[in-house]
């Protein structure tokens, strides 16, 4: 198992075939999952239409009406020549904004019941602190390590729009270090949702400072192969999110 410096091994993770049925919508969901959780950087290229079909099962065509969607709405630039190619703007539209321009009808709006926020908030739990107990357990290369390490010190300093995207960035790498793909896929629908929630509420700086503080003791802990201490620092990290998402929605 690698944790990679770049992207390519999670875009490999997340670029699977979508369902038939709603393809062009599935895969600008897909696109703007991989934008919106930090996988591909502004100013980054994304896959060539062709190796995006191959991919996500999709005809070049879809791809090519998905990329001219989200580039419609503000998320892609298409440039000629020799180092041309599809790249992501240098800066995205804030979450929420063009979202609803693009792919299905989002339901941001709507009021969201108890049961639907006890839903996402118990998968994170499941999902995450067993993410960092299996990667506490693991053993790392030093690139691994330093890899792993540099996802959390890009987010240090860091606010607004980039630090959701860095935040979730480094839980997707947390997931990546426990070595099951599959559950990078699950984790990364979740922190979607997540976000979705997020994005309802005030960005609070006094928290913006003590998730730093908590992502630091989770890395340590994975890094220095304490199973129990990383489930814990997660545990009391995803817990302080659902006490401000419970306070501000519920």
């Amino acid at each position: 198992m690698t944790i990679p410096a770049r992207s390519e091994q999670l875009a490999d993770t997340l670029l699977a075939p979508v369902r038939p049925a709603n393809a062009f919508e599935e895969t600008v969901g897909r696109l703007l999952q991989l934008i919106r959780l930090g996988v591909f950087e502004p100013g980054e290229s994304i896959p060539p239409e062709r190796e995006l079909a191959v991919r996500l099962g999709v005809s070049r065509d879809t791809v090519r009406e998905a990329i001219k969607a989200l580039a419609d709405a503000g998320f892609l630039v298409s440039k000629r020549g020799r180092y041309g190619g599809t790249f992501l703007t240098d800066v995205l539209p804030a979450p929420g904004v063009a979202d609803h321009t693009v792919g299905p009808a989002g339901d941001d709006d709507e009021p969201i019941t108890g049961a639907e926020l006890d839903d996402v908030l118990r998968l994170r739990e499941i999902l995450e602190e067993g993410a960092a107990r299996v990667a506490a357990g693991r053993t790392f290369s030093a690139t691994e390590r330093e890899a792993l390490w540099t996802r959390l010190t890009d987010i240090r300093d860091t606010t607004g729009d980039d630090y959701r995207r860095l935040d979730s960035r480094l839980h997707l790498a947390i997931a990546e270090a426990a070595g099951a793909p599959s559950l990078v896929s699950l984790v990364a629908d979740n922190r979607m949702r997540i976000n979705r929630l997020l994005d309802r509420i005030p960005q609070l700086e006094p928290n913006i400072a003590h998730s730093d503080e908590q992502h630091e003791a989770i890395v340590i802990a994975i890094l220095t192969g304490n199973p129990d201490g990383a489930a814990e620092a997660m545990r009391a990290h995803i817990e302080g999110t659902a006490t401000l998402l419970h306070g501000f929605l519920d």
